[in-house]
């Protein structure tokens, strides 16, 4: 009764955050003036990862530190592992990859 409970609940909770998820507008509409004539452009809003770059790679270093660390010698070693992994994946997105900004003329 209680795994038909908890699948019931993740189901009702996943019926409610994909729409929540979903997003409708992707491009944002600009309006600018040149000799007298308006122009409108629309600018397209960058991808999930491009957005939370830094955030996805650490959580990810950090999570795949954390299970080789459980695989190889138990609970102890998965932390130590998560904090080998957080270590390595933010050294790699901030000083070894860094974010590059690309800015469109108009």
């Amino acid at each position: 009764m209680k795994k038909f409970i908890v699948t019931f609940m993740m189901m009702a909770l996943m019926a409610v955050m994909i729409p929540l998820t979903a997003s409708t507008v992707n491009a944002q509409t600009r309006r600018y003036y040149r000799n007298g004539r308006a122009y409108t452009t629309q600018v397209r809003k960058p991808s999930f990862y491009r957005r939370h770059r830094n955030l996805v790679n650490v959580g990810l270093g950090t999570g795949a530190g954390a299970i080789l660390g459980a695989l190889i010698g138990g609970k102890r070693s998965a932390g130590i592992g998560a904090l080998a992994g957080a270590g390595g994946s933010a050294l790699y997105t901030y000083k070894i990859k860094p974010k590059k900004r690309y800015y469109r003329r108009y």
